[in-house]
């Protein structure tokens, strides 16, 4: 799901109950959540130091151990990021109903780890920062090199995801202005598009 910085991201409910978390109690972690949290709800203006040490409960000292600055902040979040979206990917290259219905049945938000991730390096690309930008770069350019590798044409991969990157924006940027709250049945409606999609380019799209 490629997350353009013109956009203004919603603030979202953060929710640390889930299975990525479980288990995770190491002060990096925990540091990286408050991080993550306060880009999320605040901004990059409002994630200081010392306000990530704060919401972690580590001291200063114990921040600057594992993070001697925000940038090594910004890098810890992109290497989260980039874990993240390979396993997404991985699960996208495999999933029996083929990479193209999975990347548009996917693009719901969810509160998941994934979501978080992207929606606060998207909060730092809004202001121009150049890890940020160069991290969904990235992400983006795999999610499609991962669709074109199934679907066998690059345009109609792009199409696709196109198709299920405008159904994130509206789930993730502008469910409290009332969208992003597509139905089940409005999925199901999206990927017979994607079968109609993938049908011309003459590849099923399934996973071998």
């Amino acid at each position: 799901m490629v997350i353009r910085p013109s956009y203004t991201v919603q603030p979202v409910q953060y929710n640390n109950r889930d299975r990525y978390h479980q288990g995770v109690s190491s002060s990096r972690e925990r540091i990286l959540d408050s991080f993550e949290k306060a880009l999320i709800r605040d901004g990059e203006r409002a994630a200081t130091m010392e306000a990530v040490a704060a919401a972690a409960d580590v001291s200063k000292g114990g921040l600057l151990y594992h993070f001697p600055s925000k940038e090594a902040l910004v890098d810890g979040m992109a290497d989260r990021l980039r874990h993240l979206a390979d396993k997404d990917r991985e699960m996208m290259t495999a999933a029996p109903d083929g990479a193209a219905r999975y990347y548009v049945r996917t693009s719901v938000f969810e509160d998941s780890p994934l979501d978080r991730a992207l929606v606060s390096m998207a909060r730092l690309a809004q202001q121009g920062h150049p890890t940020a930008k160069a991290s969904l770069a990235d992400i983006q350019e795999r999610w499609l090199d991962a669709l074109d590798a199934q679907l066998g044409d690059r345009t109609t991969a792009h199409a696709v995801k196109l198709l299920g990157d405008g159904l994130y924006y509206d789930a993730a940027f502008f469910a409290s202005a009332g969208t992003g709250r597509t139905s089940g049945a409005e999925i199901d409606e999206l990927l017979d598009v994607v079968d109609l999609i993938v049908s011309r380019s003459g590849r099923s799209g399934a996973a071998p």
